[in-house]
């Protein structure tokens, strides 16, 4: 049987006692180098998840399981040694006067020891294609760049799992573009568990698996093109499916053949090539 590297088991959270429940008796897991999307519209508890899993808070009810401790005051530090994130605006994390000074804070703090600090800061921005600006300033970067450095910074201290809190909420399409194919290729490089955060269905397609979250609770669990299936469902809980699905629904109803639900705009054509040599 496959082992879970995350699991939550009827997890119930709120922001103290006269507020809402934002969490209602939640249940999923999570398996190693596995890449998992938990989408949602604003207020849908899925942040709540992310700050949950590295234990910023804790549950009033139910329990969750990291790398096989539950997450508690006691194990919080164990906890965060197997789990990196990386939130929304990068300038929250920087915290070195360069990209180097950054990226060496959390190694430094783990008492790395410096040929080893030196070589993962280099692996660690290599990876993320930021090598070159080893001595620059992180706040005189572009937006997409401060982001590759938060994320070299978690790869660094090589956790067993990478949190993307709305990591591209921040960005222009192609800052965002360019940040989804960076944390791809470094999942694929480091074989990670992988959970990304988000409201914008663009960003699942590559994932997994989603977790699609609903006033607190899961309201769907599935692949990226069975989510893109419930376009009406979606709407109705204040999410909207990317304009490739659409206008793949556009075509149907137009009479052209399209057999798979596409997840891309070379998915739709590769369709449409099909489609069109059928005739």
């Amino acid at each position: 049987m496959r082992q879970s590297f995350i699991e939550f088991n009827n997890v119930s959270f709120r922001y103290g006692e006269e507020h809402p429940w934002v969490l209602k008796n939640v249940s999923f897991v999570i398996y190693p180098d596995e890449w998992v999307a938990i989408i949602g519209h604003n207020g849908s508890g899925k942040s709540t998840i992310a700050k949950l899993i590295n234990g910023l808070l804790f549950p009033q009810e139910g329990e969750i399981i990291v790398d096989g401790l539950k997450v508690s005051q006691d194990t919080i530090w164990e906890v965060r040694k197997s789990v990196g994130m990386v939130f929304q605006n990068p300038d929250n994390q920087f915290v070195g006067t360069t990209v180097r000074d950054d990226v060496a804070f959390g190694l430094e703090n783990r008492g790395v020891p410096r040929p080893e600090m030196i070589k993962r800061i280099d692996s660690s921005l290599t990876a993320v294609s930021m090598n070159d600006y080893l001595l620059h300033e992180p706040h005189r970067l572009s937006g997409g760049q401060k982001q590759r450095v938060a994320i070299a910074s978690i790869l660094a201290i090589s956790p067993k799992v990478i949190i993307l809190d709305e990591a591209t909420a921040m960005l222009d399409p192609t800052g965002r573009l360019e940040i989804m194919s960076t944390i791809t290729e470094v999942q694929d490089k480091h074989n990670l568990a992988l959970v990304t955060i988000t409201h914008d269905l663009n960003e699942i397609t590559k994932a997994d698996r989603v977790i699609v979250m609903n006033d607190g609770k899961v309201w769907l669990e599935a692949t990226p093109r069975e989510v893109f299936t419930k376009k009406e469902e979606l709407q109705l809980i204040g999410l909207d499916t990317p304009f490739v699905s659409k206008l793949a629904d556009q075509l149907t109803n137009l009479g052209v053949e399209i057999n798979n639900q596409p997840l891309s705009h070379e998915e739709l054509l590769e369709e449409l090539w099909i489609s069109h040599s059928k005739m």
